[in-house]
């Protein structure tokens, strides 16, 4: 094989001015042909070499196809050997195998590139040019701390982490500690005792209650460290890490909205490549504390169809859910309660913006300081700060919101017949407006109170009422897919930009083809 001596590279004859400046050029075999391999900061580039005619010419005649690899799209290079059996270290040095990320339709895999020599001084020099360049990629993490639901769903998080996410990990040089937790609210007690000046990132292998308490304890951490009060909190600080998903759950509306599909890899690359997302979070208070940090809520419907599938546990996932949302829907009735919101405001050029880029189905209204109220009897109530997207709403439960846009969505189904609302939901899973209907209101607001009015009346015949509103007079809440019951008022307000997601915005995804199963 022909070996080029390292070192840097000149610019090849021909090369513009405006060329960025090459680091190194060298001879490789890739694919089984000799290969001029060209490398500068942002790419790499090689084309076949030509074979020399007997006078010595170049072939003309022969098409020369240059290959191009983006720099950012490599997350991570490897010596390649070959080693016996049980060997590992050491062994007959091949060459050097490039590992980069592709893309295709929100689905992210890794693929192999190796570039074959025998010469180590030559490879070496390639090698710690080509990690140089990778260390200099902002926001990708070198530790991260790692936990995994067990529970969650299937139980598959355990198996979706040590086999298909972790391995991964690894091949990125990324230090991982891993907490397997053991029960309810361990990610929590871990997350205010943990030092988390030792890692890059938090990463959450669960379905969506998962993420919701990692993500509470992460924002609860960083309250804490700040040293402010944490039963009332005006004005939180931000999280100091960013939060990666690991999609394991049942529904995993979290990781749709990131990633555009429910597939672990893609996650996972996501976090290797430091993809990180700016999103806003909600803060969920009654009058007196802090009930929890949050991205979305529902209030009736959603929430009662969460308690009762939590009240049969011991069902299959699939089967639980899709029994809690019939027996909801057959007997559904409407809350009492006072809504008063505190409607966005946005600037007149903003808005004229905001119409000429999207037909607006949330309404944009109200003056300075200006709370609106309802009251009435409401089927559903949902404030959500993300779109929320999923297989049964591609476009998502809040499609004009968006991840860091410092407004909330809210969303307020007025009683009506059953068929006019299942006419509603069905709406979610399609291309028509599932919001165009009389009794359907939505807002863009900064903060929204949720009064309930009356406690429902007891009925022996309707089992669904003993299974879903505690003696005490409680109502549910389902909060990013995390059941709470709460008596009084809960205060909703937005904190633009709280937290950072591994994942890429919401309108950099293809059209979603999500496989999951959610309301």
């Amino acid at each position: 094989r022909r070996v080029a001596p390292p070192g840097r590279a000149a610019a090849p004859a021909g090369a513009g001015a405006g060329e960025e400046p090459l680091l190194l050029r060298g001879i490789f075999e890739i694919g089984r042909r000799s290969c001029d391999v060209v490398l500068s900061a942002r790419r790499l580039r090689w084309s076949p070499i030509l074979p020399e005619s007997p006078a010595g010419d170049s072939v003309t005649g022969l098409q020369v196809k240059e290959e191009i690899i983006e720099m950012k799209d490599v997350f991570s290079v490897k010596l390649k050997r070959r080693r016996f059996v049980g060997q590992k270290k050491g062994g007959t040095l091949l060459g050097i195998t490039i590992f980069k990320c592709l893309n295709k339709e929100n689905k992210l895999t890794d693929c192999t590139i190796h570039l074959h020599n025998f010469s180590e001084d030559h490879c070496h020099s390639w090698f710690r040019c080509l990690k140089e360049i990778l260390s200099g990629f902002q926001n990708r993490p070198k530790s991260l701390k790692v936990f995994v639901n067990p529970s969650s769903h299937k139980r598959e998080a355990t198996h979706v982490y040590y086999e298909q996410v972790a391995p991964l990990f690894k091949l990125a040089d990324i230090k991982t500690d891993v907490t397997v937790t053991e029960y309810e609210g361990h990610a929590l007690s871990v997350l205010k005792e943990c030092e988390l000046w030792a890692f890059d990132g938090i990463v959450c292998v669960g379905g969506d209650g998962s993420v919701s308490e990692i993500a509470h304890g992460l924002l609860l951490k960083a309250q804490i460290d700040a040293g402010k009060d944490t039963d009332y909190v005006l004005r939180p600080v931000r999280a100091p890490l960013p939060l990666g998903v690991i999609p394991a759950g049942t529904t995993n509306i979290l990781a749709h909205t990131l990633y555009g599909i429910k597939h672990p890899v893609t996650a996972a690359l996501h976090i290797v490549m430091g993809h990180v997302q700016p999103v806003d979070v909600c803060t969920f208070s009654t009058p007196s504390k802090l009930l929890r940090f949050g991205f979305s809520a529902m209030f009736g419907f959603g929430a009662r169809t969460l308690a009762l599938a939590e009240k049969h546990r011991w069902m299959p996932p699939n089967q639980r859910k899709d029994f809690a949302f019939i027996k909801t829907l057959a007997n559904l009735r409407p809350e009492e309660c006072e809504l008063s919101f505190l409607p966005l405001q946005i600037s007149q050029e903003d808005s004229h913006e905001n119409d000429r880029r999207k037909k607006g189905t949330i309404k944009k209204i109200g003056s300075k300081d200006q709370w609106h109220k309802i009251q009435g009897h409401f089927l559903s109530v949902s404030i959500m700060a993300i779109p929320c997207l999923c297989s049964m709403a591609p476009r998502g439960l809040a499609p004009n919101t968006r991840l860091n846009n410092g407004s909330m969505a809210l969303i307020v189904v007025q009683n009506t017949s059953r068929s006019e609302f299942i006419k509603h939901l069905k709406r979610y899973a399609g291309v028509k407006n599932q919001f165009n209907f009389p009794f359907v209101e939505t807002y863009t607001v900064e903060e929204v109170k949720v009064q309930p009015r009356l406690k429902n009346v007891f009925d022996t015949k309707e089992d669904i009422y003993l299974n879903t509103t505690s003696a005490e007079g409680t109502y549910p809440w389902n909060i990013d897919g995390d059941l709470m019951e709460e008596a009084s008022e809960v205060h909703v307000r937005v904190h633009p930009q709280l937290i950072d997601l591994y994942g890429v915005n919401t309108d950099e995804l293809e059209g979603s083809k999500a496989t999951c199963n959610c309301i």
